[in-house]
Parts: structure tokens; sequence; C-alpha cells
């Protein structure tokens, strides 16, 4: 029995370290960026799904499938049309996260970026795609992100300490520490983050971080949902033939003739729908059918109606 203990109170020191980035994780994204998109989302008159969100059309997860038919988690996602009980159009996803040290930033950096740009091949109406980071994430890492046409968030490791500090919680410490020492900054920390106490650090953030941090993020989601259709381009693509021969050398001949002719009867195979966006963006996907063409069409043509709608409203 004695033994029994002292393992569960090894394993429990030794998950130290990842029980409080844990809650700062979950403390950033329940009470920092969540309020921040759902002030988006009041305004654009769109819904904000997440996983503290309950919806009968979901289960726990807040997935989307990619073109190939895979389903992947993300951590916010925007809609139009959206509800409790039915999933609506995508206009914007964004995943975030807590580091408390700079190593494998870059890791991070790619596998959040790559998780992310599927969706704009996949959805016409996926404008906005972002990464919400808080901590230590290096500047190649920050770069990665932008190269890739990801937007970023980010407020740096010393803003968060201090934020965390107004409510006497310490949630930084040397890598040498040990892990008796760090279970009691968890401990200290899980006593004082009452629910107020939360929204209080993330308010506090808000002043130490500058509210135009937050404003300008609010304006470039704005900017890139509101970007405008500026040329459509649809093409179909043919298949012509076939033509048949029943040994290679007739098919040299055919071929190696002045100008070989191909039966004139044709049938589409695909489609290629195209979007050059207001902001220099662009959406190319190939579709199989006519009707996928109409249905990528009217979500975005939705999406435009949409906002052309609310920029009416506020201009009344």
């Amino acid at each position: 029995m004695v033994k029994k203990q002292s393992a569960e109170n090894s394993e429990s020191l030794s998950s130290a370290g990842h029980r409080l980035g844990q809650i700062i994780g979950d403390w950033w994204e329940t009470k920092v960026i969540y309020p921040l998109l759902e002030e988006v989302a009041q305004s654009l008159e769109l819904y904000l799904d997440n996983r503290i969100v309950s919806r009968t059309c979901r289960a726990d997860k807040v997935q989307w499938a990619d073109l190939e038919g895979n389903f992947v988690d993300y951590d916010y996602v925007l809609e139009l049309g959206g509800n409790s009980n039915t999933k609506g159009i995508p206009v914007a996803f964004l995943e975030s996260f807590w580091r408390r040290g700079a190593r494998h930033s870059k890791d991070k950096a790619r596998d959040d970026t790559n998780k992310l740009l599927p969706m704009r091949e996949t959805y016409s109406t996926a404008r906005f795609l972002a990464i919400a980071a808080c901590g230590e994430f290096t500047e190649p890492a920050r770069e990665y992100v932008r190269s890739r046409n990801v937007e970023l968030f980010f407020i740096g490791k010393e803003k968060i300490d201090e934020a965390f500090q107004t409510i006497g919680a310490t949630i930084d410490y040397p890598d040498a520490l040990p892990e008796e020492k760090k279970m009691e900054l968890v401990r200290n920390l899980e006593r004082k983050f009452s629910n107020p106490n939360q929204v209080k650090v993330a308010a506090n953030l808000r002043d130490l971080a500058g509210q135009g941090a937050f404003t300008s993020f609010k304006q470039r989601i704005f900017g890139s949902l509101t970007a405008t259709p500026q040329e459509i381009r649809i093409y179909s693509l043919a298949r012509f033939g076939p033509v048949v021969f029943d040994s290679i050398e007739k098919a040299v001949d055919y071929l190696s003739g002045s100008n070989p002719q191909f039966p004139s009867n044709s049938e589409v195979t695909q489609y290629e729908y195209e979007v050059t966006f207001s902001d220099g963006s662009e959406f190319i996907r190939a579709l199989s059918s006519l009707d996928e063409v109409k249905q990528v069409n009217l979500q975005l043509h939705d999406l435009m109606q949409h906002f052309n709608q609310i920029l009416i409203k506020k201009t009344i």
C-alpha cells in the first residue's frame, strides 16, 4: 500500500509541468481567445464553434473534413448560418496554444499551419486561417506561419507572466526546478484560479498587451472575410476519343503523322473553379460535377450577400 501511494505521488510530480501548461492553455483558449472571437461573431452575425460549446449536430470535438475526406479537429470555427442544431458554412478556422519554452517552436508552427491550410483548399468560404499563440514562439516559427498566408495573433511570455502575477500566481520556472517545487506552483495556481480570477487575468492581459493588439486582430478577420470576388473563372475539362489501335506500331504511325486527328465528340470529366479576391488571395478547386460547381459558387454568394447586409446595417 505504501509503495502504491509513492508511485502515485511520483506520477503526479512528474506531470506537474504538463498540468501547469494545461491550465494556462485552457485559460488562453477559453478566457482570452474565445471571448475575442465571440466579439467578432456577434459583430458579423456569425456562429462561433469551440469545444466549450454544446451542439446537437456534432460530438465533443469540432471536426471538419478536408478534400480527402479526412476529419480534422479545430479549436475554433466561425460559421455562416450555423446554430446549436445545424452546421453552417465555415468561414474561418483557428488554432490556439500556450508554449512555456521555445524548443520545437518550428515543429509546432509547421504542424498547426499544415493542419489549417487544407481548409482553404476545401471551402471557398474559408477566408480566414489563423493561429493564436502565447508564450515562447520563436521568430523563425512565426515567420513560417506568416509565409504560408496564415494570420498570427501572438502575445509573448513576459506579458502572460505579468498578467498571472496580478493574482499572486507564478507560472514560469527554471528548467532545473525540482518536480516538488513545480507541483507547488500548480497547487498555488489551482487555489487562486477561480473563474472570476481567470476573467480578471484575461482582462489584465488586455491592458498589458494593449487593446490595439486585440483590435488589430479583429480588423484582420473582418478584412479577410469581407474581401470581395474580383474575378471568377469556371473551366470545363473535356476528354476526347479514344482513338484505338491493336498494335504499338499502328499507334506510332498514327502519332508520327503531321496532324493526328482525334474524334470531335467529347465528355466533360472535370471542372475547375477559380476566384481572385480583392485582397489578392485566390481560391482554386477541381470539382467533379456541375452540381458541385453550383454548390461552391452559391456558398460564396451567400457569404458575400451576408457581409453586404452587415455593411449596410453599419452605415445606417
